[in-house]
Order: C-alpha cells, then sequence, then structure tokens
C-alpha cells in the first residue's frame, strides 16, 4: 500500500537519498501548476507559486544543497521568481526544451555525477533527465510515460507543494532538520523591533 507519511518514505528512498547534493526541478507543472498567463507587454507570462514550496528551497539552500531549475519556457516573472529564491546562476537554464545539455552542464558545475542530482519534471522531454538522475519524482497529472520513468509520484499538485513534499522527504533522509526559533531566544524588545522589521514586506523572500 502506498505511504503518504514522508519519514517513511524517507526510509525507503534512503539509499538514493543520501548522495543528493543538487535539487533540479522543472518549472511549468512542477513549481507551478502550469497556468501560465499573459499579464501584459512589460511582463509578459507570468506563473502562480507556491510558498511552501519556496520556503523550503531556502532551507536545503541553507543546509548546502545546490537548488537549481532547467526549464523550457522563461519570462520576466519567472526570473523575478529565481532571483527572490535566490538560486545560484550557475544552476538555472531557462528557454530551451531539450535539457540534456543542461543536466550535464550542471554535473560540470557541481563537480558531482548524475547520482548525486535529485530531478523532478512532469513532461515527455524530461523524461531522459529523469532516467538519468540519481532521484526521480514528478507530480498526479504527468503522462503514465512518465509516472513510468520516475521513482516517486507525489501525493500534491505541481504548484501546491509538490516540490515542498519531495524536498521534506529529501531532508528527512538527510537528517536536515531546521532551526525553529523560540520567544526565549529574544533577548529584549530591540530584538522584537528588529524581527517586526525583517519581517516587512522588503524581506518577504518565499
Amino acid at each position: 500500500m502506498k505511504t503518504n507519511n514522508l519519514h517513511l518514505l524517507a526510509q525507503k528512498f534512503s539509499k538514493q537519498l543520501q548522495p543528493i547534493s543538487v535539487f533540479l526541478m522543472d518549472v511549468d507543472g512542477i513549481l507551478t501548476n502550469g497556468i501560465i498567463y499573459y499579464s501584459g507587454n512589460e511582463i509578459g507570462f507570468n506563473r502562480f507559486f507556491h510558498a511552501h514550496d519556496g520556503y523550503i528551497l531556502k532551507v536545503l539552500q541553507s543546509a548546502g544543497i545546490n537548488v537549481g531549475v532547467i526549464s523550457g519556457g522563461d519570462s520576466i516573472g519567472l526570473r523575478k521568481r529565481v532571483e527572490i529564491l535566490n538560486l545560484d546562476p550557475n544552476f538555472v537554464f531557462l528557454g530551451n526544451e531539450d535539457k540534456r545539455e543542461a543536466f550535464i552542464e550542471v554535473t560540470k558545475r557541481a563537480k558531482c555525477t548524475s547520482e548525486n542530482i535529485l530531478y523532478m519534471g512532469d513532461e515527455l522531454f524530461d523524461i531522459p533527465l529523469l532516467k538519468r538522475a540519481g532521484f526521480s519524482a514528478t507530480v498526479p497529472n504527468a503522462s503514465q510515460e512518465v509516472k513510468d520513468a520516475v521513482d516517486y509520484v507525489t501525493f500534491r499538485s505541481g504548484g501546491d507543494g509538490a516540490v515542498r513534499e519531495v524536498a521534506d522527504i529529501l531532508r528527512y533522509a538527510k537528517g536536515i532538520y531546521p532551526l525553529v526559533p523560540d520567544f526565549a531566544d529574544l533577548k529584549d524588545l530591540q530584538d522584537l523591533k528588529d524581527l517586526k522589521d525583517f519581517n516587512s514586506d522588503e524581506h518577504k523572500t518565499i
């Protein structure tokens, strides 16, 4: 029976996930729900993203995992999302549906092998990467050919926490647990003010 207990899934896939040092994703249908809308001439085509995905990608980065995207799409809005997530430009490849060269380039830049790469994709042109990666995942509405090529199919849909689901499985397998601050850590009212300032709109980056 398929389980949605992420800790059990982390144990199940532990051997594959332990070597992972790079978390790569397609964008449309993985980081987004696949819907693309036109925002006018200045912005062009845009997408919806999920805050839960954005936060957990920052957690992975803080733990030393390289995070990147390989997408056939490109737009001002997408580049802004990449900027907000603070993704290393060395691991960002946009605008080419043939992703094989980008995947190989990632192994060179990260000084790793394909076994060290986790890849999430949902389209037919993602299959070569999904088959090559050390661990691969897709979403429930991917085509059957894609599902047949991956190690794991998420419970959550693209753009609705699918990336968070896989990232959590990865971090549980690798023992990555971010420090959650407590109010006892605040020394005085100035700390409260600093926290309020940090949480202002200009610092909202997920």
